[in-house]
């Protein structure tokens, strides 16, 4: 890929799977948080899948929308866009009722810095959604931070495993979890909690974070030395076909690639595309940072877009000087603090 025009179109092409999951799912569908990294491509996706598939539904694409240009955009596909500050309930209530919801809004970076801010948009949020959508099915988007550092030498956590969120960011997030929960149980409602970690495009994410670090001939932290990631269009995909799967109280679905990736082994790769060698920092913690998504798989199949497919995408799209969105995962950190 060669230009962001192709990067989008891969991004909303839906799959085979995508295509069946479209006569089942009746009704229509609410993205919340559509103005982020993910849901512009995730609207589009529900978007093109549902008229392949010829099934007449309204798409709607949710967000304050800080990119002014985008509310257009969708609208060109057919997307109807509502600014909404989901933080005010007033506003919440506005919003038309669907069947189908995707819950995408969230806050991460900076987090550290305005504690309250993260709180509100992960915990008060999701109580004014749930109130709201409460006979909806709704797949909440959250994160494999919720969990606790595992070993670095086994296969990660499962969603049986206690959490054990480390700093106010997993906290909060798990905060989400619970609230989604509570209203789940209390009112019915069918859902799905959306452990996703890391999702990546050419643009963003923890193999652009390491590339370009190679490429700038920048060290790079190997403290947290294993991680996740899935190609954000497979991440789209399982997030839409996740729908079928909601239950009341919710199921729990970790949500990545297929197994961990060492973050020095990467970075060597890196280095041999772009024939500099890497910088190293430091050593390899004995725990990280890691889910295990076997029952994702089994249940929804394995990505489409694997590792090696990933890694050659990246590295052409950093040496050709491909846009990124200058959105550091901040992947390495181990306290927490995001």
């Amino acid at each position: 890929m060669d230009s962001v025009e192709q990067l989008e179109e891969r991004l909303a092409t839906p799959s085979i799977q995508d295509l069946e999951a479209m006569e089942p799912l009746r009704g229509d569908f609410l993205i919340l948080g559509a103005g982020g990294k993910m849901g512009p491509s995730l609207a589009k996706r529900v978007r093109r899948a549902s008229d392949l598939g010829g099934v007449k539904r309204r798409v709607i694409a949710v967000s304050r929308f800080s990119n002014s240009d985008l509310p257009d955009e969708l609208a060109r596909w057919g997307i109807e866009a509502l600014r909404c500050d989901l933080v005010v309930r007033e506003e919440v209530a506005r919003l038309p009722v669907c069947e189908n919801v995707l819950f995408l809004s969230g806050r991460k970076f900076g987090s550290s810095g305005r504690p309250d801010l993260t709180w509100a948009m992960n915990s008060v949020v999701p109580a004014n959604i749930a109130l709201h959508y409460r006979n909806s099915r709704i797949v909440a988007f959250s994160t494999g931070n919720v969990y606790p550092l595992a070993s670095a030498s086994g296969k990660g956590s499962l969603e049986t495993d206690e959490p054990g969120p480390l700093g106010e960011y997993a906290q909060s997030c798990l905060g989400r979890e619970r609230l989604i929960e509570y209203y789940s149980r209390e009112c019915g409602m069918q859902c799905l909690l959306f452990r996703l970690n890391y999702a990546v495009d050419l643009r963003y994410g923890v193999l652009v974070d390491i590339a370009r670090k190679v490429y700038a001939r920048e060290p790079i932290d190997l403290t947290m030395g294993w991680f996740n990631a899935i190609w954000q269009g497979d991440a789209n995909s399982y997030a839409l076909r996740s729908l079928e799967l909601c239950e009341c109280p919710p199921r729990i679905l970790n949500v990545t690639g297929s197994g961990k990736i060492s973050v020095r082994e990467v970075a060597e790769i890196f280095g041999s595309k772009f024939k500099r060698p890497p910088v190293f920092e430091g050593q390899e913690s004995e725990r990280a940072l890691l889910s295990n998504a076997s029952l994702c798989h089994s249940l929804l199949g394995q990505p489409d877009v694997s590792l090696e497919t990933l890694l050659t995408w990246v590295a052409h799209w950093v040496e050709i000087g491909g846009a990124t969105l200058d959105k550091p995962t901040k992947f390495e950190v181990t306290d927490g603090k995001f």
